[in-house]
């Protein structure tokens, strides 16, 4: 990855992968169209059938189409972004009003590489506000996962070689190789994502399930073939409900994919 944008200067190109996000994008790239004139947006698509890439359109915002995959979406939006900070969101995750400014306060340290925000939800429902616990405490730990909408230095992406094209768990494997280069700033500032992953009643089977997969993650099991053990779960939860589909997501906790 060495390709270098012209003129980029400080600005910042956000990335949305979607999959089927007819319901939800048009909300997020109305709030992100609010924060500045100055971003660039770039909505990676892996494939949908429903009618996301038509809401994307009439955003007027780019699109781009690649293989089905978060981690490989990301890769290929930010091989195509012109900005020197990238900016990795969800398409059900709506960012703070002054979100861009701290970003760009918080890496006016040279020594910071990245960052990500704190996360809560749409939702008062009890596995809602457990997981906004859960996330909490996992932060204690550096840990941060997609929906808490990372952000990195270009440069820094591009000296690890950016996202892997992992089923499972690529949020965990690129912010591990960042910490290589320098540390993370946690922000306090709250992202909102949506509680649509909490609409049946597999939680606490999906919640089991996840942890025991990021307790192999960390014994050093490759993410390919937690993939495959990820897979049964995300099939269950698409047969429990039409719609949406739950499981140990790809980003670290119960998405939709």
């Amino acid at each position: 990855m060495n390709r270098k944008p012209e003129n980029q200067g400080n600005r910042i190109s956000i990335v949305i992968p979607t999959l089927n996000e007819a319901a939800c994008i048009g909300d997020t790239l109305d709030a992100l169209t609010k924060l500045s004139e100055a971003v660039e947006i770039i909505v990676v698509d892996g494939g949908s059938s429903d009618g996301t890439v038509s809401v994307v359109r009439e955003h007027q915002v780019r699109l781009l189409r690649a293989d089905r995959g978060r981690g490989a979406q990301m890769q290929a939006g930010a091989l195509a972004a012109q900005g020197s900070i990238l900016w990795f969101l969800h398409a059900d995750t709506v960012p703070p009003a002054a979100a861009l400014e701290r970003i760009a306060e918080s890496l006016r340290d040279r020594r910071i590489v990245g960052g990500s925000f704190d996360v809560d939800f749409d939702s008062r429902r009890l596995s809602a506000r457990f997981l906004r616990w859960f996330y909490r405490q996992m932060r204690r730990f550096g840990l941060s996962y997609g929906d808490s909408a990372i952000f990195v230095r270009r440069e820094a992406y591009e000296r690890i070689g950016g996202f892997e094209p992992f089923p499972i768990f690529e949020d965990l494997d690129l912010v591990r190789r960042l910490r290589k280069l320098g540390p993370m700033v946690q922000l306090d500032e709250q992202v909102i994502t949506s509680s649509r992953r909490f609409a049946n009643r597999v939680f606490l089977f999906t919640f089991a399930r996840w942890i025991f997969l990021q307790i192999l993650y960390w014994a050093g099991v490759n993410p390919s073939r937690l993939g495959r053990l990820y897979a049964p779960v995300r099939d269950a939860g698409s047969q429990s409900d039409g719609n949406v589909r739950f499981g140990a997501s790809q980003d670290g906790l119960l998405r939709r994919r």
